[in-house]
């Protein structure tokens, strides 16, 4: 930490937008495993609508800078090819 004034406030900053991120980081991962538990669940409808509460958590932090644009993209992308992969195979037979 800063001795000068500005450091010490570029370290509360710091403090601040890591407590931030790393709340959002547990968010995405919890919305992740509700939507793979709906996946590996009898449930369609459950896992549908757990991956449009997860898209919309994974695209807000990529927007704010939490996770990388592409990676929030891909992350979205994998889950609603799983999603969709489960709800055409339980409609199939």
């Amino acid at each position: 930490m800063g001795k000068l004034q500005s450091g010490v406030k570029r370290h509360k900053q710091s403090l601040k937008r890591r407590a931030r991120n790393r709340h959002i980081r547990a968010n995405v991962k919890s919305v992740v495993k509700e939507v793979r538990a709906g996946i590996s669940g009898t449930d369609g409808g459950k896992s549908q609508e757990a991956l449009r509460t997860a898209a919309s958590i994974i695209s807000r932090a990529g927007s704010k800078g939490v996770l990388h644009k592409k990676t929030a993209s891909r992350k979205i992308a994998r889950l609603a090819k799983a999603v969709h992969k489960k709800s055409t195979a339980i409609k199939s037979p």
